[in-house]
């Protein structure tokens, strides 16, 4: 990347992007200002079965991936929420969400990448504000993985979001935006006396 091409910038991440964005803050880039992870986590948060069904899916046949992987799947995605949501979701939506946008190739090989990632001993690298959003119902990575975060990112604060799911990202979009837009609107307040920290312009948001 030429230098100075992104000289002010914020990291936002959902569930799987939540985990490359992490990956890259631990990296100290030039110009990041801030991160938003949202459903993320610091190593796997997988039980030991779908870690082995989700190798196995490379090698399920079509069908088999849409009409079962894709239904265990959103099964762990979806909330008692959602249906009364911002914009109701239900699980069929989700599994044709995955069906329309996230080949079996694809997937299991997101799957096999959560399997081996464990940062947890690198988080205190993160050295900028970080805000942790976390839903009130998350069934596929659980009340552990934020507090992972929390504890090794030095300068986070954690956000959790009532009556959400895993997928709040598409259920309640008017909430994630706004708690988006007031961690951006945090960075870009004047520094306080002691505060050493870059306020002097407005971040841009990265996803």
């Amino acid at each position: 990347m030429p230098s100075g091409l992104l000289s002010n910038y914020v990291l936002v991440g959902d569930s799987f992007g939540a985990v490359i964005s992490l990956a890259l803050a631990i990296r100290q880039p030039t110009g990041l200002r801030g991160v938003v992870l949202s459903g993320g986590f610091a190593t796997s948060p997988l039980p030991h079965w779908k870690a082995i069904a989700g190798r196995a899916s490379r090698y399920a046949g079509g069908p088999l991936y849409r009409h079962v992987t894709l239904r265990i799947h959103a099964r762990e995605l979806a909330s008692r929420f959602d249906h009364t949501a911002e914009v109701p979701h239900r699980q069929d939506d989700y599994r044709r969400l995955f069906v329309e946008n996230t080949p079996r190739a694809s997937y299991a090989a997101r799957v096999t990448s959560v399997i081996s990632f464990d940062v947890r001993d690198q988080l205190a690298n993160v050295r900028v504000p970080t805000v942790l959003i976390t839903p009130a119902d998350d069934r596929l990575v659980g009340v552990q993985a934020a507090r992972e975060l929390r504890q090794g990112i030095p300068n986070s604060r954690e956000t959790v979001l009532p009556s959400t799911g895993h997928m709040f990202r598409f259920t309640h979009p008017s909430l994630y935006g706004q708690t988006i837009l007031e961690f951006l609107q945090h960075l870009d307040r004047p520094a306080l006396p002691g505060d050493h920290s870059d306020s002097s312009a407005t971040p841009r948001a990265t996803v």
